[in-house]
């Protein structure tokens, strides 16, 4: 960061907002230029006078102070190990190097595997380590798709086929994907490492989005800067968890990936090609398919040694492997979840419980695809296994019940929703009691309550018992969702019918018509039949 040029600025009269926008820095940046303007006399007159030696002890870099306190490792030599030894592994140089004697802090193994990735990219060692058995595995996505039609509603999708190879042995293998997203990318891998029942040492990427990213690095004094390749946040978290590393093939350098692009080619010939006149109405469908094929690809002899990939891989390479951790890696989300009256956060239209104290708060919340862990702070306050399938269903741990519900501050109860209930009409009570009756834990009926008697009773007071009387006259099972569909369809009708419109007054004076009529009316004695007549 330029502060001298920053402090410059600020006796120019320059405002922050014009200085972040022309230095590309921070309001603390340019706050901390402030400060020692402040404390170290600086003027106008002697700043030009201050050595860059002094402007670094007014500004000291703290991360370079903070990665003073670590021991660097010699990657040199782990990489020279690793190419020299072929059962010797990232593992194994971090226990060495943790092991040291010297006094600092040492990385973990996710920051010590980080930073051999930079080594590896800045000093070409993608091509020399790639053919190690064991070593390295190379992925990509082909580029070719073939079609799969839905067979009900006709509807054609996408599959992209995920392309994966160890390049000692050549082994292979492949698996069609409705998308090349982040979650596709993530399951193809831990289906790929299922496929070779092992880990290599490392994973060779070709820079996708779902791989890297760059990352701009800002130099001091000047506009922009190097761009630093960055392996995304969620395929770091997948690397961690089976204890390899990510070394991706370097922009513009054609031979760090020649080996998986020539994979890729026999995918396409081999497989693609051989099923791409065939019919598909899934993607399982497909997916068997290719694992038929995939089979032969593997299983053939080569004339060139006379051994299939499936057979070197047997008796050279999968022994190498590091062993599957005990779980498959599982997406990670994190949402920021508020806990309501009843003791339960509502994710993804499930509900699950946490101490009715913590009534109000909001908490950080773990997704996995298995399960739910709701963390106040620091602190994990509950844990659920994740609900999957009917909407609306609650997972409620005993613990987490009040004692005396209904005396807790704050919280819904039965009286509550049934004095409301009784405001629209007896069927709405009624219909309030079956869904209160019907929960294994009162609490968990709380919710659907609300939504009826705030929800609909707000928005269609009139309808609403009217509504539920006819649901009840039915058998039907008492909803919010339910009762949602009746009211639409009888405000629906409502609308249609229309206003009832009254017969309007006769606003004309008939008095004047009457007396005329009235000289035309024969007397009654006129139609009798008089004697002699």
């Amino acid at each position: 960061m330029d502060y001298r040029r920053i402090m410059q600025m600020l006796f120019d009269g320059y405002t922050y907002t014009e200085i972040t926008a022309a230095m590309n820095c921070s309001r603390r940046d340019i706050s901390a230029a402030k400060k020692a303007i402040d404390s170290h006399q600086i003027t106008a007159q002697n700043l030009a006078g201050i050595t860059h030696a002094r402007l670094v002890e007014i500004f000291p870099d703290r991360r370079k102070v903070i990665s003073s306190n670590y021991s660097e490792p010699d990657f040199a030599l782990v990489a020279e190990q690793l190419q020299r030894n072929r059962f010797f592994t990232l593992q194994q140089a971090w226990v060495k190097y943790t092991d040291l004697d010297d006094g600092l802090r040492k990385y973990g193994y996710s920051q010590f595997c980080s930073k051999f990735h930079q080594h590896a990219r800045t000093h070409d060692l993608v091509a020399t380590l790639q053919h190690e058995p064991g070593k390295a595995m190379f992925v990509d996505w082909a580029g070719p798709t073939l079609t799969v039609v839905d067979a009900v509603t006709g509807e054609q999708f996408k599959a992209f086929f995920f392309v994966a190879s160890l390049p000692f042995s050549s082994m292979v293998f492949t698996k069609a994907f409705a998308n090349m997203r982040q979650d596709a990318w993530n399951q193809a891998h831990a289906d790929a490492l299922e496929f070779f029942g092992g880990v290599p040492q490392m994973i060779v990427p070709d820079n996708a989005k779902t791989a890297t990213h760059f990352r701009q690095e800002r130099r001091t004094g000047a506009k922009g800067g190097a761009r630093e390749v960055v392996v995304t946040k969620s395929y770091a978290a997948l690397a961690d968890h089976y204890g390899t590393a990510i070394v991706p093939a370097r922009p513009g350098k054609p031979r760090d990936k020649a080996h998986v692009e020539r994979m890729v080619q026999v995918i396409e010939t081999m497989v693609l090609g051989y099923l791409a006149d065939a019919d598909f109405e899934s993607f399982e469908q497909l997916n068997e398919a290719v694992q038929d094929r995939l089979g032969h690809v593997n299983s053939k002899v080569h004339r060139t040694n006379g051994i299939s990939r499936a057979e070197l891989f047997a008796s050279s390479e999968k022994s190498l492997l590091r062993p599957l951790p005990p779980h498959r890696f599982e997406k990670v989300e994190y949402k920021q979840l508020k806990v309501g009256p009843n003791y339960h956060v509502h994710c993804d239209y499930q509900y699950y419980s946490v101490p009715y104290q913590l009534v109000g708060r909001t908490l950080s919340t773990q997704l996995t695809q298995t399960k739910v862990t709701l963390i106040d702070g620091t602190l994990v306050v509950a844990e659920h296994p994740r609900l999957g399938g009917r909407r609306g269903q609650h997972s409620t741990l005993e613990a987490h019940i009040p004692p005396q519900h209904k005396d807790v501050s704050g919280l819904w109860s039965r009286e509550w929703f049934i004095a409301h209930a009784q405001s629209f009409g007896p069927a709405t009570v009624d219909v309030i009691t079956v869904v209160l009756d019907r929960a294994v834990v009162e609490a968990q009926a709380f919710v659907e309550c609300r939504n009826i008697v705030k929800g609909l009773g707000v928005k269609h007071r009139s309808l609403l018992d009217p509504a539920c009387e006819y649901l009840l006259e039915r058998g039907g099972y008492s909803s919010y969702s339910g009762l949602k569909r009746i009211i639409a369809r009888m405000a629906q009708e409502e609308k249609q019918r229309g206003p009832a419109v009254p017969v309007p007054e006769a606003a004309k004076d008939l008095s004047a018509e009457s007396e005329r009529l009235r000289e035309f009316v024969r007397a009654p004695g006129y139609y009798s039949m008089g004697d002699g007549q």
